[in-house]
């Protein structure tokens, strides 16, 4: 029998999939780019479901789109672009000085 892989992924493991740093994530999550509804926290301990996290950033891309110039003002713009291995990414791009 297989284990079910959880949906849930760890905030290294997020970093790496958006190709940022873990502060960076830390940042989003304090400025409310990834939503509570997204994440598990138990004390200092973070599980993310990346798929949702990854379907909210890019609801918000979108929205900011619609809005012109709002999209400087989160700091957090991106696209879906295909990885090497045939997966769908989402890719980011953000101000570095709100990187920290």
């Amino acid at each position: 029998m297989t284990e079910a892989k959880s949906p849930f992924v760890t905030i290294e493991s997020l970093a790496q999939y958006f190709h940022v740093s873990v502060s960076t994530i830390r940042a989003w999550v304090r400025q409310g780019h990834i939503p509570e509804t997204t994440y598990i926290k138990l004390g200092n301990t973070y599980r993310f479901n990346r798929d949702q996290v990854a379907d909210a950033l890019t609801l918000m891309q979108k929205e900011a789109e619609l809005e012109g110039d709002a999209v400087t003002a989160t700091g957090v713009v991106g696209s879906v672009v295909a990885s090497s291995n045939g997966d769908e990414q989402l890719e980011l791009n953000f101000d570095t000085d709100e990187d920290v």
